[in-house]
């Protein structure tokens, strides 16, 4: 079995990833008010989350404790949905018990929050999501905990036995450490042994007992703060449960250090450096040597467990950040080509906008999915992916150009996928020189997306021209046409 192909049998490699808020992804037929009491509020599915003011008596914003009504159950209504874009890995923001929208304020890992449903919820969907081929990972959120934390609410009191659970300290302007100053999420003593047992080490851990119960995997919020050691700590424990279970992690630093810790990141780094490339702030030769560099210095293999996005719940959604449609689909177009697994972030491939948050939480277009040009256009970009084993598996080849070009290979020329993107504002023509000693001369290629050029390829060289703002995506055709290839025995 080659490489590749073992790359293959691992679904964490170049895996597509749906990402979903529970509360914003499908309203139930009927909401039960009861589960909003004060200071939540209960929203109707149409209106657009928008900034409020700080609620100084629950230690929160206001737009955080505003709902949409949405739930695991109907989220499972809409399974199938998510299954027929060809999605790999359904990934859920947090469900925890907790009192805010976001629940990246856990009051009780152990328990679902009711606004979501319950575990047995939860197990359905699991069970539904693996019916349809597919893995499911949760949001895990161990680096802090709400400030109504029932450990937190104990652990105010000093003879608690989970006072050290937590970093208390009078000189701290709140008395205890929080994360980034949050005074609603009071950060965890990771150091602590107990801390560890009860989030990872124990049989009854937290990571432990939702893989037992059947998740893929865990996306780890701030991994950042979590640190090297305890990651790597954690993703053994995982493994130790679930032999191909993901972590991957919140991670906004260069990957390289990080994924010897962790499985996959989640690649900001990629995503700068693509969104940079596309408004022309980083030349194409630039990117290219930056991407280059990035996957030399942390290894191909994480980078394919690692998710490539260009926007989620954390950040502006793509049509704000790129108004101009082509700008946005050559951004797209190298999400799903270049070495990583694409993530979309739920009603991307409506083309739904937003601003920072909350604005791009808002609850899913229904109304925009029947003839929906966006649509379409992911479907395309998702076949692609799914069907050229390069884009999925394959190693990063640099292409030395005015453009941004690259190789996608594997142990076969016949998967071999060029890209070739011209994300500037002038036509590009160029001699590209191709560094595969497989390919051969006067090979023809077969255009799979984009510029259909008149190419010909001699000796390693191949002159090209690609108009402003577009791309073209082929592979050499290593069939023969009658009876002669000379690709018959490379």
């Amino acid at each position: 079995m080659s490489i590749y192909q073992k790359r293959l049998k691992d679904w964490r490699n170049g895996a597509i990833v749906y990402q979903v808020i529970v509360d914003r992804f499908n309203p139930p037929h009927i909401i039960d008010k009861s589960l909003y009491p004060y200071p939540k509020q209960l929203k109707t599915w149409n209106e657009t989350p928008k900034s409020g003011v700080f609620v100084p008596e629950v230690k929160y914003w206001s737009h955080e404790l505003e709902f949409w009504g949405g739930s695991l159950k109907s989220l499972t209504e809409k399974i199938d949905y998510i299954k027929d874009l060809n999605i790999d890995v359904l990934y859920l923001n947090p469900i925890f018990d907790s009192l805010s929208n976001h629940k990246y304020d856990a009051t009780d890992y152990l328990k679902i929050s009711k606004e979501y449903g319950s575990k047995e919820d939860l197990q359905r969907l699991i069970e539904i999501t693996h019916q349809r081929g597919m893995k499911i990972i949760l949001d895990g959120v161990f680096n802090h905990v709400g400030v109504q934390s029932n450990l937190y609410q104990s652990a105010k009191d000093f003879k608690s036995p989970y006072r050290n659970f937590f970093d208390f300290n009078p000189k701290y302007p709140e008395g205890v450490r929080l994360w980034a100053d949050a005074k609603s999420l009071p950060e965890l003593n990771l150091e602590n042994p107990l801390v560890k047992d009860y989030i990872y080490r124990s049989e009854q851990s937290v990571i432990k007992s939702y893989l037992k119960d059947g998740i893929d995997g865990w996306r780890l919020d701030v991994a950042f703060d979590i640190g090297f050691i305890i990651l790597k700590e954690l993703t053994d424990v995982a493994h130790s449960v679930k032999e191909d279970a993901l972590i991957v992690g919140e991670i906004w630093n260069y990957p390289e250090q990080w994924l010897k810790s962790i499985d996959g990141v989640m690649n900001f780094t990629f995503r700068e450096i693509m969104l940079r490339l596309i408004k022309g702030e980083i030349m194409p030769n630039k990117a290219n040597q930056m991407i280059h560099d990035v996957i030399l210095s942390s290894g191909i293999e994480p980078i394919l467990k690692s998710w490539l996005l260009l926007d989620n719940h954390d950040v502006p959604r793509l049509n704000h950040q790129l108004p101009d449609i082509k700008m946005r689909e050559l951004a797209q177009i190298l999400q799903f080509t270049l070495p990583g697994s694409p993530n979309l972030y739920y009603g991307t491939e409506l083309g739904m906008s937003g601003g920072h948050d909350p604005e791009n939480r808002a609850p899913m277009r229904w109304d925009i999915v029947d003839d929906n040009h966006t649509l379409k256009w992911i479907q395309s970009l998702i076949s692609l992916h799914q069907n050229e084993i390069a884009l999925k598996v394959g190693d990063y080849v640099t292409i030395d150009s005015d453009l941004f070009g690259f190789m996608r290979t594997t142990d076969r020329i016949e998967d071999t996928v060029i890209v070739l993107v011209n994300p500037t504002d002038d036509l590009i023509e160029d001699t590209i020189l191709l560094k595969d000693s497989r390919l051969m001369n006067y090979t023809t290629f077969d255009f799979l997306m984009g510029e259909q050029l008149n190419l010909t390829f001699l000796a390693g060289l191949v002159r090209v021209s690609l108009k402003p703002k577009s791309y073209s995506i082929f592979k050499p055709h290593t069939q023969a046409d009658q009876s002669y290839t000379p690709y018959k025995r490379v």
